[in-house]
């Protein structure tokens, strides 16, 4: 495998820059080398010397160069077969492999220029060292006919592109004002077409080359192998320059996948194209044809200067840019609505020129160790980087765009579900941003797999790799089904609440009851939910359910008031003692029942406190909303008024309060009077009954106090105070003392008259007219602290 040497190869380079100064400053002259060491442990173990020897014999057998994995590196499974026993074969070859990687590299720098120096002053002498007599006519004659077919086949590529250039900025402007997709649709779908076109121009200048090549340079009919190098150099290059311009598309701006500006994507753009056509007309074309005309050791050397050339001005470039390219992913993630975007995009910013340096390095790497297959696994493993993170970055946007948006549904369904609506944009951005999370795992995945770092295939083709996939895709669809749940139940109860929609508007009991089945519904299908994904991903759920029932067990005697309230609360809604929007007494306390649950009750009393009253200490619940409610009131006269007066009285009160349009429609009887239940200290009690609709007793009884006021008034029927006797004492003789009483003269009206207190009849009347004597309408839990 490419990849496992390549990073041996990056770790040993890394660790030799390290170590190498404080190994110059400690090595003793004087000792051995440790592959001497080595060597001697090797054949003292006579199980690691038959091995050895066996090897050596097959390797006798083979290609001398077949064993050596990089170029004179020992390969694995020789160092493996080779390990003294009783010590791990990753343990002794590891480090020798990083040390050997590292010489090795070294070493065939160092020869490849001592290789260029030699052949160069070889081919000035007229005597290449080592290598047969170079043909300079032939030579010439070669590049005069590559040059042809290079022009050729340039200026059909050029054609073709003038060609396409109208349909680039059809496609261009469709893309930035079209109509009926979304605007991301419309890039992906335009930047698709545009690649199809640009990969068939440059197909079309391929198979031009190919038949000037073929038939009009050279001789006839015969394609010659300097003009197929170049090519096909020419169709790989070309077609990452293609790919290249899907991210920039520095002249079409509807074209451009990046969200740059036009300047900048011409920039990016241009270093990325030429170092592409550096390296890779360099390392197929040119480093091919110096191998077959001049000399396979100028060809390596030269190849060596083109990756070196490359590197240096890769790495300048990313330095030059590092803070400019920083500053605008920052800008970027200023602008994001989103925190793990914004997050994603700042930490980016920071590490991106790391990033392009180590690329740039590993490929550097590769080719100097494999530089007869690395550039073409460089360029496959780059275009697969590239269209893997260019389809997560575009499926990202895509669901960026959707988790931005505020889902909204008809006005129909937000009248019968209100509550739907704001659950879905809880819900779905939450999954949305999972399914990103997932999206990002797949790319790195697949990246990896790209450069050989991780064999995604074999990963899911083994039990591990499918047993995860198939829990994750288990775990995804009970969440699925188990929202989905949810939603349903919980907008068929919101639908049965509403009194908009469904049978009309629930009575109290039922609203109590939907509303407690909503929140053991939650619970239940929470409890359940984490049970199957618990037992889905491998834990087993046996113990904990067995500890959930101790647990149970223990709560049970530890919290028995608690027991109890559940208890007593389950009886009392199947009893229907109370209901939300209740008056009750419950505890020594009255109020109105704000809220029940199935523990305790909140009660709001007339003061505006709030009282939680645990069920368990409730031994009796009152309630004044059940079916009706009477107001009952006891009306004193003095004795010396008419009882069967008053009576009469009392009842032109009652049907004054009928007739009224606020209060007729509570009064469910006539008046029930009593008659005389008290002849009290100072006045003779009358008791009368008014029964009303549930609720509005207190009401009735307040308006119906008001009224029997000003008709006692208006008839002179005297409401008395205490009655108090004065003694003043008697003397001796009997006779008791003067008291001397003086009546004070009345006061006059503002006109004059004498009296300034108005008569029975003229006190009833006054105010009767004003609004303001009315009192406050009634209100929702209107009741009197009886």
């Amino acid at each position: 495998m490419l990849a496992p040497r390549l990073f041996t190869i990056l770790a040993g380079l890394l660790m030799a820059l390290l170590l190498a100064p404080a190994h110059a400053q400690q090595a003793d002259p004087t000792a051995p080398p440790p592959a001497y060491d080595t060597l001697a442990d090797l054949l003292e173990d006579e199980q690691s010397r038959n091995r050895l020897i066996e090897e050596l014999r097959g390797l006798s057998q083979q290609d001398p160069v077949a064993p050596l994995g990089l170029e004179g590196e020992v390969s694995a499974e020789a160092i493996a077969a080779t390990a003294p026993s009783g010590q791990a074969a990753e343990q002794v070859s590891m480090p020798r492999r990083l040390a050997e990687a590292t010489s090795n590299v070294a070493g065939d720098i160092g020869s490849q220029f001592n290789n260029l120096i030699s052949v160069i002053g070889g081919l000035f002498s007229g005597q290449p060292t080592g290598e047969p007599g170079f043909d300079s006519a032939a030579f010439m004659n070669a590049a005069i006919n590559l040059g042809m077919v290079i022009i050729a086949t340039f200026l059909l590529f050029i054609g073709f592109r003038f060609l396409a250039k109208p349909a680039f900025t059809h496609i261009s402007v469709w893309s930035r004002e079209g109509a009926g997709l979304t605007p991301i649709l419309r890039l992906v779908i335009a930047v698709a077409v545009a690649a199809v076109i640009d990969v068939l121009v440059v197909a079309l200048a391929y198979v031009g080359g190919n038949l000037i090549a073929t038939f009009a340079v050279g001789e006839t009919g015969e394609l010659s192998t300097r003009a197929s190098l170049f090519l096909n150099a020419f169709l790989v290059i070309e077609l990452f320059k293609a790919a290249v311009r899907m991210l920039f598309a520095s002249r079409y701006e509807g074209l451009r996948l990046l969200p740059i500006a036009a300047e900048e994507a011409s920039y990016w753009n241009t270093w990325i194209a030429r170092l592409i056509g550096l390296v890779g007309y360099g390392l197929l074309a040119v480093v091919p044809l110096l191998n077959f005309y001049v000399s396979p050791a100028l060809g390596e050397s030269i190849g060596t200067l083109i990756m070196l050339g490359a590197f240096v001005y890769a790495v300048g470039k990313v330095l030059k840019n590092r803070l400019k390219l920083r500053q605008a992913i920052e800008g970027m993630a200023e602008r994001s609505s989103l925190s793990a975007t914004r997050m994603s995009l700042q930490l980016f910013a920071r590490l991106w020129h790391w990033l392009a340096i180590l690329y740039f390095l590993m490929v550097l790497v590769v080719t100097l160790i494999r530089p007869e297959d690395a550039l073409p696994f460089v360029m496959v493993a780059t275009l697969q980087t590239l269209l893997v993170v260019g389809a997560g970055a575009l499926i990202s946007a895509l669901l960026t765009q959707t988790i931005g948006r505020h889902i909204r549904l008809s006005d129909d369904l937000r009248r019968k579900l209100p509550m739907l609506e704001p659950r879905l944009n809880s819900y779905v951005p939450n999954a949305l941003r999972a399914i990103r999370a997932v999206i990002l795992i797949a790319v790195l995945m697949l990246v990896l797999n790209a450069w050989g770092a991780f064999d995604a295939a074999a990963w899911y083709a083994s039990e591990a790799g499918r047993g995860m996939i198939g829990k994750a895709v288990s775990v995804a669809v009970i969440l699925v089904l188990a929202i989905g749940a949810w939603l349903a139940l919980a907008s068929l109860i919101e639908h049965k609440l509403n009194p908009d929609t469904g049978t009309g508007e629930p009575d109290a009991r039922a609203k109590t009851l939907l509303t407690l089945f909503r929140n053991a519904l939650a619970i239940a299908l929470v409890t359940i939910t984490l049970m199957i994904v618990l037992a889905e991903i491998g834990i087993n759920i046996g113990p904990l359910i067995a500890g959930a029932g101790v647990l149970g067990l223990a709560i049970g005697f530890g919290a028995q008031k608690l027991v109890q309230d559940i208890i007593t609360g389950v009886f009392i809604q199947i009893e229907n003692a109370m209901n939300n929007g209740d008056v009750v007494t419950v505890g020594g306390i009255t109020g109105t029942a704000e809220r029940l649950s199935i523990r305790s009750v909140g009660i709001r009393d007339l003061n505006g406190t709030y009282h939680i009253v645990p069920f368990s200490s409730v031994d009796t619940v009152s309630n004044y909303m059940r079916e009706f409610g009477y107001h009952v009131g006891e009306y004193g006269i003095a004795y010396r008024e008419s009882i069967d007066e008053a009576i009469v009285v009392l009842r032109e009160a009652f049907d004054e309060l009928a007739n009224d349009d606020a209060h007729k429609a509570n009064i469910l009887a006539p008046l029930e009077v009593a008659g005389v239940v008290a002849l009290a200290d100072s006045s003779v009690n009358i008791r009368v009954r008014i029964k009303t609709t549930p609720g509005t007793q207190w009401a009735t009884g307040r308006a119906f106090n008001r009224l029997v006021k000003l008709h006692f008034d208006a008839k002179g029927i005297e409401i008395p105070f205490p009655h108090t006797t004065l003694y003043f004492g008697v003397g001796k003789e009997g006779e008791a003392p003067p008291a001397n009483l003086r009546t004070m003269r009345q006061p006059f009206d503002i006109n004059g008259r004498p009296g300034g207190q108005p008569s029975s009849g003229e006190q009833s009347r006054i105010g009767q007219d004003d609004p303001r004597s009315q009192p406050n309408p009634e209100f929702k839990g209107d009741f009197d602290d009886d």
